[in-house]
């Protein structure tokens, strides 16, 4: 699939949320948590949330989940799991207590409003994933938690997509802290990577990488880049509700400063690979309707800071994240488990899309 990208299209795949084993770099003390607590995680099974029950169980926490049964059911089969729907059926939610509750799957305000009117009174903190990019347009750089938030002119709107999706974001934000008004944490991370990655963005680069060759690189080798290992999020959520940490926070990494030419040879090397790296300006790029490419896009305009969020207030809480090298040695492992039909990219270029746009650079 050629995923050449107009700049319409990029909008809308920023929205994608944004498997795999092991807890992450982010450092827990050894053994059981001081205080066990019961956490309930809407989701669990899907991308971002296994990390967080693993995570969990592994400090000897409770863990509860609520979801549909349909994504990825048979995951936890020793985990408590009350079916329902963020749509409207909650009942399942109803005379039970939580210490916690992590929401991964909002991305409508009114799932959030209803989910936390029926934990109103039976949990003691609600935490709920967000984004950066709640920040859209990122006119300025060194983005920080009290920056201005997207806005939309119909805020009952469920319609998710590039131009809803930041507003939708802040708008679920405050129904957390309207209903958990001193219990809250809003958690805001970057584009998240790593194994079983839906989106395949960034997994993009270590399988084309290490099939070696010539590699179309987009934009300069001095573009700003942000992640954060989907791992290291998870575990860093669970330190988060052990420290009973609260307000907002932006969890963005690495902490120095990442370039899209260190990402693409840090990458490289982490695979073993001796493709050669042949840079395609911004503008070439446009011209020839392609204004992203995988979670690159020029840092200009209403981009300007989307890849230079700043994260001190997560770093200072304890958060790390893991090298990049090892994200990329362990994103390729994992893909390449995957059957034929997984391994059908979901992001970048193909062979045929990358060849003709370098042969139209070169002449």
């Amino acid at each position: 699939m050629d995923t050449a990208l107009t700049r319409r299209a990029f909008l809308h795949t920023t929205t994608v949320a944004v498997g795999g084993l092991g807890l992450g770099a982010c450092r827990v003390d050894d053994g059981p948590a001081s205080t066990p607590l019961r956490i309930l995680i809407l989701g669990g099974t899907n991308f971002i949330g296994p990390h967080q029950v693993r995570a969990a169980v592994e400090r000897g926490h409770e863990v509860t989940l609520f979801n549909r049964g349909i994504t990825n059911p048979d995951l936890f089969p020793e985990l408590e799991t009350l079916i329902g729907d963020r749509n409207g059926d909650l009942d399942a939610l109803r005379g039970r207590e939580w210490d916690v509750v992590i929401d991964n799957p909002a991305n409508i305000p009114r799932w959030v409003r209803l989910t936390a009117e029926v934990l109103q009174g039976s949990v003691g903190k609600y935490v709920f994933v967000s984004s950066t990019g709640v920040y859209v347009p990122y006119l300025t750089t060194d983005i920080r938690e009290d920056a201005r938030v997207d806005t939309i002119e119909d805020p009952e709107t469920e319609v998710v997509d590039g131009r809803t999706f930041g507003a939708l974001k802040a708008l679920a934000e405050d129904e957390a802290r309207t209903a958990f008004p001193d219990s809250h944490l809003i958690v805001r991370p970057t584009y998240i990577i790593g194994p079983g990655d839906p989106t395949d963005r960034y997994t993009y680069w270590p399988v084309r990488l290490a099939r070696g060759g010539e590699v179309l690189a987009p934009g300069t080798p001095d573009d700003p880049m942000q992640h954060v290992d989907v791992r290291d999020l998870g575990s860093f959520m669970i330190k988060a509700v052990e420290d009973d940490l609260s307000g907002t926070m932006n969890v963005v990494g690495p902490r120095e400063p990442l370039t899209m030419g260190g990402l693409l040879e840090r990458t490289r090397d982490a695979v073993g690979s001796d493709a050669t790296l042949t840079w395609v300006d911004a503008a070439f790029l446009q011209e020839h309707d392609l204004f992203a490419l995988t979670y690159w896009t020029e840092p200009a305009g209403d981009y300007l800071g989307m890849m230079q969020v700043n994260g001190d207030k997560a770093f200072a809480a304890g958060f790390e994240l893991r090298p990049l090298e090892r994200t990329a040695r362990e994103t390729l492992e994992w893909f390449n488990a995957q059957d034929a039909e997984r391994q059908e990219l979901r992001s970048g270029l193909t062979p045929e899309r990358e060849a003709e746009l370098l042969a139209a650079f070169r002449g």
